[in-house]
């Protein structure tokens, strides 16, 4: 987030929404977000080396993974995808920290997590098509306009519900895990509904739904996991 705070701060301080953040309005300057992003991404890649030497040799990757969703809507339409694959690099390094072994788990789960992620910042990136466009930006929903994008989330929410219920099926989870999968198929279907192409002013309340999605999965899952052993 640092990152992306830092090089996005010439377009932040022209975009209504985002023009209070902390560096366009001079509460933090750019080279203390840059010292910032340079030790906590030395932590990172110090953290890392603790777990495995795979976990160490595979942290920049990592960053730069993540690093490059936030230069990725200068190049290319598909950064609400590159979000979602940055995102996903989290369960399934979470697995390999875990010391987990050979398995389809992790790459359904991360696969499930992409999925979510890039089906809801479709909807977020909705609300700056104009400003996108201005500056020459690029979006799912600068490159196929607000109907077609809500399509395409839709679609990613759905194959996000699947993912997750396949990953139920392989790690042989409980009736319990499949209610909870029920339940958070409920709230991404309340959360599209709040958002219309010629209605977009709840797009900020459905993407804070997902932090409920998220709390929600977790304890589900955690449940499911400990419950079965």
């Amino acid at each position: 987030m640092g990152f992306n705070r830092l090089v996005d701060a010439r377009f932040d301080a022209q975009n209504p929404r985002t023009a209070n953040r902390e560096i366009p309005t001079g509460r933090v300057s750019p080279i203390e977000a840059t010292v910032f992003v340079l030790l906590m991404s030395l932590a990172f890649i110090v953290a890392a080396s603790q777990l495995s030497r795979l976990c160490f040799v595979l942290s920049p990757v990592a960053l730069v993974v993540i690093f490059w969703y936030s230069l990725a809507k200068r190049f290319t339409w598909a950064t609400q995808f590159f979000l979602g694959f940055a995102v996903a690099i989290a369960p399934v390094g979470g697995w390999l920290a875990a010391g987990g072994g050979a398995g389809w788990e992790p790459w359904l789960l991360g696969l499930a997590i992409a999925l979510w992620v890039g089906g809801f910042d479709v909807l977020y990136a909705c609300q700056d098509l104009d400003v996108d466009r201005r500056h020459h930006l690029k979006s799912i929903p600068v490159r196929f306009g607000i109907a077609t994008s809500l399509r395409i989330s839709r679609a990613m929410h759905v194959a996000t519900i699947g993912c997750l219920a396949l990953l139920g099926m392989v790690a042989g989870l409980g009736l319990l895990y499949f209610v909870g999968v029920a339940a958070v198929a409920g709230l991404l279907v309340y959360e599209q509904s709040l958002v219309t192409e010629t209605d977009l002013s709840q797009v900020k309340r459905a993407f804070d739904l997902n932090g409920y999605v998220g709390i929600l999965y977790f304890v589900v899952t955690a449940i499911s996991v400990y419950a079965g052993r």
